[in-house]
Parts: C-alpha cells; structure tokens; sequence
C-alpha cells in the first residue's frame, strides 16, 4: 500500500489503539468484555453508560483515542444502537454522537448500521438538535453535537437522514427574515416561491398541536443556531475561548456546507443574508484576531459560496455578464434611493458611474455624508435588517450597518476570476502559504477551509473551481514534500563567520547550481504586462554523479517543472534564540529558504551543445557537464524584476539549488492548467445528462429508457453464440421472430426495441417505489441477416465474439449500445472489460459515422482492454492509442499516431501492388499503382465498367452457372486464394453471393486507398498524425491523465467524438473523469456526446490521494463512478465471476449483491483438483513474533514484519519445490516497507537459484488491482493495530487476486476482532486451523479432489523454514543423483 502524506499521519497513526488496547487491561476493554464481547453479556443498564464509559471519557476531555478505542469494540454497533430508546437518557445520545463523529474522522461506513433500526433514528436527531439551541449544553459537548449534525447534512443521500435534514431548511424558515415587506419582495421576484410558501402555511395551519410544535421548532432552529453563533462570536467566555472559537469555525463550516448544496442552499441563503451573517463574522472579535487564521479563511470560503452567481430557485448558473447585471441593478437600486430620499447629501453618489460606486472605498466616502439615522433609514430603503432580537449581544451600530450596505454592493470576483488568478506554478509564498501547510497537519478533529467534494453541485462551474483549488492544493502539497525531502538529503548549514551555505549532504534529486544565464526574455503579449517567456540557461556539473544518478538527470524531458531555490541554510544557534523547534517550522523557515522559481525544461544539451535525449545512450560520451534550457515562469520573472528596480535583491543571485521530481509524478502543471481553462469556459454538458452529473432530478434520468433518441434497431452482431443463448440472455422478456425470420435462426440478431416516447406513460398519481405496469410482460421483436461474403481470403473472414455473456451482462451491452449513461459494476473476474470491448465493437458496427473515446486509469488496462479489441471485427485503420505506454501493447502492430501513420503508409505500398496485380489480370496497361490518386482512376476506367458488365450479364434473363462463371471479371486476379472462388456444387444464389464477394474485396482495397490518399498529399508527419486524430481514427484510447494533460491540444485540433468508454472508472477522480467528456468544443450550445459508459467496481480501491486531509476532509478520492452509485442512479451489477474457486469468491462475495459463479467453474479441472501440497485451497496462517518482534518501522513510515517475511517466502519455495511454475505465484503486501524486505529475502534465498527463481510478480495489493495470478501469497504486515487495511476496500482488492490458492500470513488477533473486516475473516478462518496444513507425497499438479486429506500442521515460522530446508536439501541430492546415473549412461 503507498502510505499516505508523512508528515500529518504520524500523530493519528499514534493514537489508533493497539491489540493490547483492545485486549488488555484498558478500562473500556474490561467494560466490553463485561457488556458485549462475551458470550454471556450482563444486562444492559442505562446507569452504567455514564459511571462506566461517560464519566471516563469526560474525564478524559473526550480524547480522540479513548473514542477510538471504543469505536474498535463496536461500541455503537454492539451497545449504544441496539438499546436505544426515545427516553434514553442525554448521555446516551451525546455517546452515539461522538461514535458516529469518530466513524466520519475516520471515514468509515455509518447510516447502513443506523438504517438497521430506521426508527431510533428519527428521536435521535430530535434529541440533539434539542441539545444543540439548549444553552445549558456545556459547550465542549455542543462542539460534537453540532459536528454530528455535520456530518448528517453531508450524508444526504441517506433517505433516513434526508428526512430528518429537509426540514429545517425548506421554506418556512423565511419566518424569520427580517420584515413581512422582505419576504414579499423575495416571493414576488421569484414566483415559483409563491407555491411552497403557500403550502408551507397550509400544512401549518391544518396540523394538530403537537405537529405545529415540530413545525414551529424546525422553522425556528436554524434562525437560534445563527443567533446563538452571533452571540459566541461576540461575547466570547475567556475560560471557553477554545472551544467557543472550535464551535464558531465548525458553525461556519455548517453554512458553508448548506450553502453548497442546491437542495439546502434554495432558501438559506437568503435568510443569511438577511442576517448579515458575513457582516457579522467580519466585524466579530475572532475575526480580527490575528491568531485567528483559519477562521479568517473559513469566513473566506463561506462568502464565496453565499455570493456564488447562481440564480438560487432554478439553479441555472449566472454567466459573467448576468452577474454584472445583477450588480449593475442593485447599484442603480442604491443611486435611486440616495437620489430621492438624500438628495443633498448623495447627489455625487446617484450621478456616480457603476465603476466607481462598486468599489468599496468610493462607496464607503459616499455613506460617511450620512448620519448614524440616516445610515438606519438607508437601510430601511434598501430592505437590509437594522434589528435582531433582544438576546443578540452583537452591537448594531453605524459600523456595522455600513458594512452590511457593503458587502451588498461592493464589486465582488466571480469564480472564474479568482481560479484565472491563482498560479498554477508554486513560489516560496504560495508553496508555504499558512493556509495550506495547516491542511498539512490535519487531524480530524476541526474542520479546513477547502472546499469539499460531496453528493451535488451548484454548477458545472462550482464543480470545477472545487476540484481546480484541491487538485492545486494536493499538487503543491506532493511538490512541498519531495523539496524537502531533498533538502533535508542535501543537509544546508550557514557558517560563521563567512555567512556561506555549506551542504553536507547529498540527494539524487538535487543538484547544487551557480545562478541562471538569462537568454531570451520575449517582450509581452497585446494586453499584458509579463513577458511573453523568458528563456534561461543553467550549468549542471555530473562530476560527482554516479552513473545510474546522471542517467536519471539526462531523463529529463521537454515541458518537465523543475524547481530553482535559493537555500542560505539555518544557523542552530539563531534557531534556539528565536525558540524554533524544527517540528514547530516550515520547510522554507528550516532551511532558509529565501526563493523558490518554477521553470520548464526546453532541452537538455552536452558541453559541447548537442542535444542529449532520454536513454539515447550518450551520457559516457557527453562528459560531465550539461547546459539545462529552461522556460521560467514569466508571471514570478515580471515580479522579480520589478522588486530589482525598487531596490530588492536580484533573487536569481542567490539560486544555488535544482531540484527534479520523478516523471509521473510531475504532471501538475498541463493538469492544473486544464481545470483551470475549463472553469474560464462556460462549459455546457449534453442536456440529457447535465442534472444527473450534478446530483439532482430523477437519477434515472439519463438511462436509456428514458431518452428519445432511442434507436428502433440494435444490431448486436455477434453478441449471441445463437438462438438460445438470446433466449436465456432475456429473462422475463418475450422473443417474437420478426416477419421474414423464425424462432431458433442463426446470428446475428437485430433487436427491435421501443423507444422512450413509445413505453407506456406511468399514472399521474402513483405510490413512490410503485412499478409501471408490473404484469405486462415486455416483448422484443427479433429480426437476423446474413452476413455478406467479404471475400475468398482467410482476412476477409470477420473475426467473432466467442464468449457466451450472461444475462446481466448482455444488459450491460445492450444499455452501452444504446444512447444514455450506463454505469456498470464490474466485480472481480466478472468480465467488465469483456463487456466493454463488446459494447465498443457493438457501437462500431451500428453507428459507423460515429467516434468513440476510450478512457482507463492506468496503461496497462488500457492495453489490456485494446488487445481485446483488435480480436474482434474491428479494422485496425479505425484504432489509435495516445500516450505513453503503447509499446506494452501485446500485439504485431503498432497504434500510436506515429505507428498507424507508418501503417498507412506501409498498407499504401502493398494496396498498390495489389492495383498493379489487378491491372495485369485485367490488362489494363499503364502505372496504375504509382498513387493512390492514378489508383482511384484506375477503379474508376477499368475495374467499375468491368463489374458493371458482368452486372448486366446477371440481369439478363436464362442466366446459367457456366455463364456466369465466364463473365465474372476477376477470375485471374483471385487465382492466388487458398481454395477455389467458385467450388464444385454451387448453386447459383451461392454463386452470384460469392462473386459479390470478390468484388467487395476488391471495393475494399480502393476504399483504403481513399483513406490513405490525404496521408499521400499531406507532407509532414505532424499533420499526418493530426489528421489521423481528427478524421480518421474512429476508436481514440488514451489514459485519464493524458487526457488532462494533453486537453487543449486535442480540443484545439477540432477533435469530436459521440461516445466515451472509461475503464477503471472508480478507481479516476471526478475532475479526470470529467475532462475526457470535454475533450471537444461545444456544438449547438452543449458538449455533443449521445453516451458515456462508465466500468468499474466501487467496492474496490478509489483513487490515490496522498494528503489525508484532501482525502478524508474534502472527500478528494471521490469518483464520479461511487458518487453517481451513491445517488442511485441506475447501474447493471454484473453477478457471476469466472476467475477464482468458489471456495475462495466466498471470501468477498458478501460485498456484492448476489454475487454467483459461472458455470465454467463447476466443468474445468483446474477448479475441481486441489492445490498440490495444501490442504486447503485458501488459509490464514498466524504468524508469531520472530525473534522476539513482530511488526517494526526502521524509517517513518517504512513498516516491515520479518517473520511473515520469512513465512511468505518459505511458502513460495515449497511451492516451487513441488514444481508449482514460478510465473504462476505472485506475493503480494499491503506497505512499501514490506515489499522491500521480501525483495531482499527473495534475493537472498531464491534469486540465483534455478530450483526457485523469482516469482511472476512482488508488489503491493495496490498496485496489483486490475492483475490476477493462479497463487497469491499475501503479507498483512501489521501486529500492533490494523492500520489502512481497516478500509474493507483494500481487502477485497487483496482477497480477490487469486484464481486457485491464497495463502495469507498475518496476525490473527489484530484482524479478527475489526468490525469493518469480521465478515472476511470469518470465512477465511472458517473451519481451517491457522497454522498452515500440508500434505506431503505430492507434486504439482495433482489429481486429488478431496479436500478433506489429513494434513501436517506447520508450527511458525521455524518449523517451515526448517522443513523447505530439508525439502531442498532431499531435492538436491537426488537432482545430483540423476546427474551422476546420466554421466554413467554417457
């Protein structure tokens, strides 16, 4: 597994509880074992919960890891939820509040347990918004109700919590604004509002006592949170100050979060405006507290989202110019009210243009002419508050009121001005800003001023701006470590008395430089100030280089960012004047950095000026110099050079470090520059899915069945093996042979299906969750044809599908063949790529005018997916594959732009031999071949005239098989085919089908040649290739990252496609899910995409993201795959798997919905025999402490486990021992650390061993998703606490990579008693010893079926290690046996 961020994880990872904890002697470990974890538990009694577990804990301040450590006992699951009841007592809610808060920190499942008892919830959620407005709460207690009531708002596609949440933000809360005139106003502008206003009071008016008290209470509770939150935030209690500032930041992130969502957002927003709710935050005294920082940039975010241009009641997004407008009108509101009611004073206001009075200073000199009534009464006019209830301490004053009228009018910066203004190459201020190193250190326990990715979006537009300042905020988080990896490596030391920097270390990433020559500095672009580029050189010295180091620094490739820093070093004694511990200091501050510059590599050239290109093999020659080109960044040099001018150092004088980052690591910049081009354009989604990708609406509302494009006709080609396998493939559905054909003919099959418009229309009133028409049983007409004889050669015979799909899979097929959205969840080895490669075959063959993009997470599903692609009926003019990773492809040919254009060529060469052969044969003189041009001419005079004559022949009547035989033109030319053209017993309709054949040949070599002819006239390879991209290519495959990177010069090119395929698509963040939809320009005012099919498995690893707070705070590792699943639009779940034993599916299944097994698995031998050696087909194997230790960190982070090292690969040996193939077994871990320490015993023991060897494949289980092998042996690691491998995910992907034996070592305690992962284990420890059982006597493969072999128990690690030593020493002598016996025989 790659750990997570180093420097944030340290601290968490400390506090997550040991075996000991849980096991031993802790307090609440006692209490479980007395209430739960026993056989014969004690009766729950209410009294105990505070003597026992609440009086503990608030003891204790509540400390995160005694929370923990209950959450580990199942505390909620076991106790708190079972027995909770509606008169429970305040300390039992306040217990389930702080486990539910503790499974969101530590991003754990929590409403599908609380849904289990769906009615404790509602009188839960009651209690605590009670407690919450209840301000005898104490306040520490508050803090956590209000995060619990968080977390529900961010769970909303829970319909529990939906319920519960909906409430308190719908329409009645505008009882509180300020004036009945306000709201009137409001409903008025919006008249659509005027309904649910009206309602709203009926259902009031109607209900009985007890039902207006709830009504009343939930109208009420969001107005008394704000109004208690005014009062904190000015009347702060100075032995509280703490927790009042925790409870105010985690308030504001409430807002934020309400503000966020449409849903929420439709009627809040305006009530906090009408609160002045930002006012009040900006003139409160934590606000200008300069200690205060994060609460500064969550009332940052939160104006954002308040002022965010959406037109809040029907969601559309305001562009530029409408937000201008709007302004402009509230402007010209404010000119005529001074104008009429302060016309001596506000003259100059009323006249002043709308430029002028936007801006705050100008209109705060315009009110300061008033006096403090008159400030009141402008209010008044303006419809602003001027009063809050009694019990607000907040002093509404002139400052205040001022502010409000502000905040109101000032100019504000629309989302796309302040993405367009952040740079998306870092310096030493934006790379150490202290709001993103306080993200650094994140521990859960506040909330972050970042935006989070959740279920909905206001916009297109608020989606990108989210995922651009996190996707920045993670790259600049990746960047800031590996510099200081490298510094901390190089060591910088200031010394005295010469103030120089000495570096007494070394980093292979880091070269120590003298300053940049500056070459070329390139005068600005029309508009702008910076230059156009700035040109520079940098002198590299290799001299002390080892030789692997300078093959890594001649690597280095065009665009690449490299980092230029100015390093002075820190001295130790300044360090402990100025108290600066190193963990309390920056990167910047610890190693005095004074400057960081960007750059952009242009080339790389020797001493001597030539250019040096990746692994060309020049690095001996060149010598030990290089003179590095690179493009700095203009914004940062136009800076630079202004602060020189004003009298600043020259900041390019002190650079004397180059730092470089490992290649796929350093595509931050072409991505980020990407996201940050698409928040500028107003990008329109395709109709039909716009809502869906946002997260409201019908769900449902982009399947297939839903949409008027439905085509009438699906050919589904070779999809069927035959008639019965349609049959099956359609349970519930009635197959009627359409006229001309009948029941039990051949494919291919075209199926007739009823579009949208034709399906019946559901009732007007129906029950929620009510079927249309349940009994009517639906009927599909089936049509077949007979596929045209293409020609007498072996390549002309198409190539076919061989697969007999399933049910669910067939539905897959058929809802990617059909226009919408199709989500497919693929488990493993359920065919998901077979699925995909059908659907893109299925839509090749429909739709021929149309193009579809292929899009995979990693190359090597990419490849996997293309290689299944070419097998099918697909000519390979019609594929491309862009990017790196294309020479892994397992095929002859080659796909890249490069490899297709030299195929095309290649193809010309021998299509026009074949004109010349077909010249000869017809006798037509003349160069015919020379081009494709005198080619197309030829077809034209002598091949079109000559088919058209045998034609006539045809349509003569009397026609006889001899004479048709002696018409047929092209008897001659196909004289070289394997078997004759026209064989004995022919009858003529076979005859006539096989002469079209050969003429379809025929057509088919001058239609290449007409593709190939632009290829002849086009000169250059560049436009070859783009030509190839734009026009010719009707499948484009490339990963998700390519895509990102390369978005603009593929948009540019005019590229379009109608349909796009994403493998992997759980495992694709949303932002690189969404860019291969916008790969295109707009056409007709919306992206023109007819479908977007999207393959994956949620329930399986989600991408990698590296700071833990982006991850688990702003829910950065979200796929627009799992969120799409979370509001339950329609997905096709695929239920039978052919990759691994029954036995060993057992162990993730559960995951799944009906999961089953194919058939196959029951008829091949290989599923039926034992594992040679093995008792069982899968085991746990408990490993002890070896040597007296179990798990061990020799580095931060770097977890290693010796015994299970040792274990692992003693296993491995003795398989090899019995003649297991060693490309067969693959060992997998779950840390980095792990995989090292078995690398290094694997080297020792097997490596240059012939009896053993290395096995197919050593890596983590996270790098190994996607991959299968017939043995996995797999290393746990951990022996002190779970760790990562808490996350169930990560477990199915590791369970789930064997076919035939798994064999897992690890420590049983620390797994078996994880909620998250008892279901796992207890069918892999079911029925089965945990000391690993052979069974002696036998080789691979064996014959043996039963399972039930008495078997020899292998003690721990010793007793193996000393049996597969005994096993080889046997094993060798009698190989050396055998050696001496042949030697005898010679």
């Amino acid at each position: 597994m790659e750990k997570p961020d180093k420097t944030m994880v340290g601290a968490v990872e400390e506090a997550r509880p040991t075996v000991a904890d849980l096991h031993g002697d802790n307090l609440f470990a006692q209490a479980a074992k007395k209430y739960w974890l026993t056989e014969k538990p004690v009766r729950f009694k209410p009294e105990a919960l505070k003597a026992e577990f609440y009086d503990p804990l608030e003891k204790d301040g509540f400390r995160f890891r005694s929370l923990l450590i209950l959450e580990n006992l199942q505390f909620l699951e076991k106790l708190l939820w079972p027995n909770f009841t509606e008169t429970a007592s305040n300390y039992h809610v306040v217990l389930i509040a702080l486990m539910v808060n503790v499974k969101r920190r530590e991003n754990l499942k929590i409403w599908e347990y609380i849904s289990l008892l769906p009615d404790h919830f509602p009188p839960l959620f009651r209690r605590i918004l009670f407690m919450t407005i209840d301000r005898g709460t104490p306040q520490p207690i508050r803090n956590h109700l209000l995060t619990f009531i968080v977390t529900a708002f961010q769970s909303l596609d829970s319909g529990l919590v939906r319920k519960e949440c909906a409430p308190l933000v719908s329409i009645s809360i505008w009882n509180n604004l300020s004036s009945e005139e306000v709201r009137n106003a409001r409903l008025a502008k919006y008249p659509q509002t005027k309904k649910a206003w009206r309602a709203a009071g009926k259902r009031f008016d109607s209900a009985d006592d007890s039902t207006k008290d709830r009504l009343r209470f939930d109208r009420l509770w969001l107005f008394e949170m704000i109004l208690d939150f005014l009062n904190m935030m000015y009347k702060p209690l100075d032995q509280q100050e703490g927790d009042i500032l925790n409870y105010c930041e985690r308030f504001i992130e409430l807002l934020t979060d309400l503000e966020s969502q449409m849903p929420t957002r439709r009627y809040v927003n305006f009530l906090l405006k009408d609160l002045h709710v930002l006012t009040a935050i900006k003139l409160s005294p934590l606000y200008t507290s300069s200690e205060n920082g994060l609460f500064r940039d969550l009332y940052a975010l939160l104006f954002h989202y308040i002022n965010f241009s959406i037109d809040d009641h029907t969601g559309l997004q305001l562009s530029q110019e409408e937000s201008r407008q709007i302004h402009n009108a509230d402007l010209a509101k404010l000119q005529r009210t001074a104008f009429k009611h302060f016309k001596d004073k506000l003259t100059i206001l009323a006249l002043a243009n709308y430029g002028s009075i936007g801006q705050r200073d100008e209109l705060a000199s315009h009110i300061a002419e008033l006096g403090d009534g008159e400030v009141v009464e402008l209010c008044h006019l303006l419809g602003l508050r001027t009063e809050y209830p009694q019990k607000v301490v907040m002093s509404v004053d002139r400052a205040f009121l001022t502010e409000a009228i502000l905040l109101c009018h000032e100019k504000r910066k629309t989302f796309q001005e302040q993405a367009k203004e952040l740079p998306v190459l870092p310096n030493q201020d934006t790379l150490f800003e202290s709001s993103l190193l306080r993200n650094e250190y994140y521990d859960g326990s506040g909330p972050l001023a970042i935006p989070k990715l959740n279920l909905q979006y206001l916009t297109v537009g608020d989606f990108l701006w989210r995922s651009f300042i996190l996707y920045r905020c993670e790259a600049f988080f990746a960047i800031r470590r590996d510099i200081e990896d490298s510094l901390h490596r190089l060591a910088p030391k200031l010394l005295h008395p010469s103030m120089t920097t000495q570096f007494h270390g070394f980093s292979k990433m880091a070269l120590l430089i003298t300053r940049p020559s500056i070459l070329e500095t390139a005068p600005p672009k029309v508009g702008e100030e910076k230059p156009a580029y700035v040109r520079a050189e940098i002198s590299l010295d290799y001299a002390r280089l080892s030789e692997d180091v300078r093959r890594d620094w001649d690597s280095l490739r065009p665009d690449d960012v490299v980092f230029l820093l100015a390093v002075k070093g820190v001295d130790e004694g300044d360090r402990v004047i100025t108290n600066g511990s190193p963990d309390k200091l920056n990167t910047a501050e610890k190693f005095g950095v004074k400057y960081l510059r960007a750059a952009e590599v242009i080339q790389l050239l020797d001493q001597d000026g030539r250019l040096i290109k990746a692994g060309d093999g020049q690095a001996r020659r060149a010598g030990g110099r290089r003179r590095l080109h690179v493009r700095l960044d203009p914004e940062m040099y136009k800076i630079d050079a202004d602060d020189l001018k004003a009298g600043k150092p020259d900041a390019y004088d002190s650079i004397n470090v180059l730092i470089r980052r490992k290649g796929r690591e350093n595509n931050f910049k072409p991505v980020l520059e990407s996201i940050q081009e698409l928040t500028q354009a107003d990008v329109p989604m395709p109709i039909w899915l716009q809502e869906v990708f946002l997260g409201y609406g019908d769900p449902a509302g982009a399947h297939y069945s839903k949409l008027p494009n439905q085509p009438r006709l699906v050919d589904f080609r070779d999809t069927f093996l035959d008639w019965q396998h349609l049959v099956e493939s359609f349970p519930g559905k009635k197959l009627k042979p359409k006229e001309g054909s009948q029941e039990g003919c051949d494919p291919p099959y075209v199926i007739s299906q009823k579009t949208a418009a034709e399906q019946p229309k559901p009732a007007r009133k129906r029950r929620r969750g009510q079927e249309d028409n349940p009994d009517k049983e639906e009927s599909l007409e089936v049509s077949t044809y007979k596929l045209p004889n293409m020609g007498p050669y072996p390549i002309d015979v198409p190539r076919s599908n061989h697969i007999k799909f399933t049910p669910t899979q067939v539905e897959a097929i058929r809802s990617g063949t059909n226009p919408g959205l199709t989500v497919i969840v693929g488990p493993p080895g359920t065919g998901k790529t077979d699925v995909a490669t059908q659907i893109i075959s299925n839509l090749y063959h429909n739709f021929p005018a149309q193009r579809t993009l292929l899009i995979a997470h990693s190359n090597q599903a990419l490849n996997q997916l293309f290689e299944k692609i070419t097998a099918l009926d697909i000519d390979e003019r019609h594929l491309l594959r862009l990017g790196h990773g294309e020479e892994e492809l397992k095929t002859d040919t080659n796909y890249s732009k490069q490899g297709r254009v030299e195929s095309f060529m290649d193809n010309r060469v021998k299509l026009l031999a074949e004109v010349d052969r077909l010249a000869a044969t017809l006798g037509a003189p003349g160069a015919h071949g020379d081009s494709c041009e005198t080619a197309d001419y030829f077809n034209l005079v002598y091949v079109k005239p000559a088919w058209a004559r045998y034609q006539k022949v045809l349509s003569e009547g009397g026609l006889a098989l001899e004479k048709l035989y002696d018409s047929f033109p092209f008897h001659q030319y196909f004289s070289n085919a394997p078997k004759p053209m026209f064989s004995q017993g022919l009858s003529l309709e076979e005859a006539i089908e096989v002469a079209e054949g050969g003429y379809r040949h025929i057509g088919k070599l001058f239609t290449e040649l007409e593709d190939i002819r632009p290829f002849e006239l086009l000169k250059t390879s560049r436009d070859r290739q783009n030509y190839l991209l734009t026009k010719e290519a009707r499948i484009v495959a490339m990963t998700s990252t390519h895509a990102a990177m390369k978005r603009a010069d593929i948009a540019k090119l005019g590229f379009e496609y109608d349909n796009v395929v994403m493998e992997e698509a759980a495992q694709i963040t949303e932002v690189e899910t969404f860019i291969p939809l916008a790969l295109q320009s707009p056409r007709g005012g919306e992206l023109p995409l007819q479908r977007v099919v999207l393959c994956g498995d949620h329930y399986q690893n989600s991408p990698i993201v590296q700071n833990i707070a982006f991850r688990q705070y702003a829910n950065l590792e979200q796929s627009l795959f799992a969120r799409l699943v979370r509001l339950g639009a329609p997905t096709v779940n695929l239920d039978q798997q052919g990759r691994a034993r029954a036995s060993i599916s057992r162990l993730y299944n559960w995951r799944y919905r009906e999961l089953g097994n194919l058939p196959l698995l029951e008829s091949q031998p290989e599923y039926q025999t034992a594992n040679a050696g093995f008792r069982h087909e899968f085991q746990f194997i408990n490993v002890k402490d070896y040597k007296g230790q179990g798990e061990s960190e020799p580095t931060p982070h770097f977890i290693q486990n010796l015994g299970e090292a040792e274990y692992a690969v003693a296993i491995y040996q003795y398989m090899r021992l019995l003649g297991y193939p060693a490309e067969k077994i693959t060992i997998l871990t779950t840390y980095l650390g792990q995989r090292s320490l078995i690398r290094d015993v694997l080297n020792r023991r097997c490596a240059k061993i012939s009896l053993f060897g290395m096995p197919a494949s050593l890596t983590t289980v996270d790098k190994y998703q996607g991959e299968q092998n017939d043995y996995v042996i797999l290393s746990l690691v951990r022996t002190n606490r779970v760790g990562y491998l808490r996350d169930i995910r990560r477990m199915t992907v590791a369970l789930s990579r064997a076919r035939l034996g798994l064999y897992v070592v690890g420590r049983r305690e620390v797994f078996e008693s994880c909620y998250e992962l008892s279901e796992a284990f207890s069918r892999l420890l079911e029925n089965k010893s945990d000391k690993l059982e052979i069974v002696t006597g036998e080789m691979w493969p064996t014959d043996r079926r039963e399972k039930t072999k008495e078997g020899t128990e292998m003690e721990n690690v010793e007793h193996m290690g000393q049996y597969v030593y005994e096993m080889t020493k046997t094993r060798g002598e009698h190989e050396a046996g055998q050696a001496v016996a042949a030697s005898l025989v010679q």
